[in-house]
């Protein structure tokens, strides 16, 4: 289990760099040495943790954090250590720090800094290990990514999240990096010819001549709207996003479908995670049926859809019942056996009974297709059984 810190003040302010910046200035005289041994390091493989476990969370003074940071890096290899205390100089303390890497957000042009404790090795254009990683918001067209990846390994594309990454033990070599991406991404240059101007300015670098690839970008990353890419519904009749930007009305069946389907999503959620526990037959049983019937009854609505012409909307509004269903599945996830059959029982009988209010006062009325009011009247009565079995269910435990 890795421990996750953010350091913070009791105003949840982040403490800046400056007011504490004696704590940082520990980088011995013998770091230039390393430094110019690391040079020749280039931006590497694509390695990137993404599962973490928080433990704890604390507040703590710049100066209790450090030392907490100083802590943590007791058994980490060198290399790795001295990425750190070089980021921190320039950039502030991190703000998260586990077991296995230390990250900063939004500092200078990059939305994530992040240095491991593991070390990776790569051999373009020299051998080296990996284990600094600066990241950029980016659109990277996808008929751009394998060309990326042919360049070097060390590119990391995350389309949805928009993100380019780039990971090496030197943040020059990042810049570098993700500035021959750039001209890759706009056919300044083949992936082939990436790779030699890698070399030629890793050299030039070496040789003292500053070269301004490596010195900065040359780019201006992109914004997070222009970045990132949500994609396309594959599904048929599956709802479609409506930004919270958009400030056309809200309701009509197009929101009403949607209701229905995320009320849906929520129960079948749940159920799911149901029948993953040690729980009763008769429990189990009532898990499995929700899950087929509102599986069921979310693909009638989307066929509807399809037939009256109507694309579900998830609005705002709408993308809130999925977060309420996500609050409440989440107290239930840490119980089992008996304590989790009355726990998602109770859950159950809340839930539907607020559905019903739902379609009784909100979707029914305000329907005006015909046959979507026909489909929300049977929705409606089997929620009401939903409901019933539960309560039979309930006297029973």
């Amino acid at each position: 289990m890795q421990t996750t810190m953010h350091f913070e003040s009791s105003s949840s302010k982040i403490f800046p760099l400056e007011k504490t910046m004696e704590v940082y200035m520990k980088i011995s005289k013998g770091t230039g040495a390393l430094l110019l041994l690391s040079v020749f390091s280039v931006s590497c493989s694509s390695f990137r943790t993404t599962e973490r476990m928080a433990a704890t969370t604390a507040a703590a003074t710049p100066a209790e954090g450090m030392a907490q940071v100083d802590r943590t890096m007791a058994n980490w290899p060198a290399r790795p250590r001295l990425a750190v205390e070089e980021m921190t100089a320039k950039y502030g303390e991190p703000l998260e720090v586990t077991s296995e890497q230390i990250t900063w957000h939004n500092k200078g042009p990059y939305t994530r800094i992040m240095v491991t404790k593991k070390e990776i090795p790569h051999d373009f254009p020299k051998p080296h290990m990996d284990f600094l990683e600066h990241t950029v918001n980016y659109n990277v067209p996808a008929d751009k990514v394998d060309d990326l990846v042919a360049f070097d390994g060390s590119v990391t594309v995350n389309r949805t999240a928009g993100e380019l990454s780039a990971r090496c033990d030197l943040e020059g070599h990042n810049v570098l990096t993700l500035n021959l991406a750039n001209d890759i991404i706009r056919g300044e240059k083949s992936y082939q010819q990436a790779r030699t101007a890698f070399g030629n300015y890793v050299v030039e670098d070496v040789k003292g001549n500053h070269p301004g690839y490596v010195e900065k970008l040359q780019f201006e990353p992109h914004s997070f709207s222009k970045a990132a890419f949500a994609d396309k519904p594959v599904i048929p009749g599956s709802p479609v996003r409506v930004p919270a930007s958009d400030k056309s009305p809200q309701g009509g069946d197009a929101e009403i479908m949607a209701f229905v389907i995320a009320a849906d999503d929520n129960e079948v959620l749940a159920s799911s995670e149901a029948q993953k526990k040690k729980i009763n037959a008769e429990v189990m049983s009532y898990a499995k049926m929700l899950h087929k019937e509102h599986g069921k009854n979310q693909g009638t609505i989307m066929k509807l859809g399809k037939d009256i012409k109507v694309v579900p909307a998830d609005t705002t509004a709408v993308d809130q019942l999925r977060v309420k269903g996500a609050q409440e599945l989440a107290k239930l996830i840490p119980l089992d056996g008996r304590e989790f059959e009355k726990a998602y029982i109770t859950a159950m009988i809340k839930n539907h009974n607020e559905v019903l209010a739902m379609i009784d006062n909100k979707l029914i009325p305000g329907a005006q297709d015909k046959a979507l009011k026909t489909q929300l009247s049977k929705t409606r009565d089997h929620v009401a059984m939903h409901l019933e079995h539960a309560k039979k269910i309930e006297a029973t435990l």
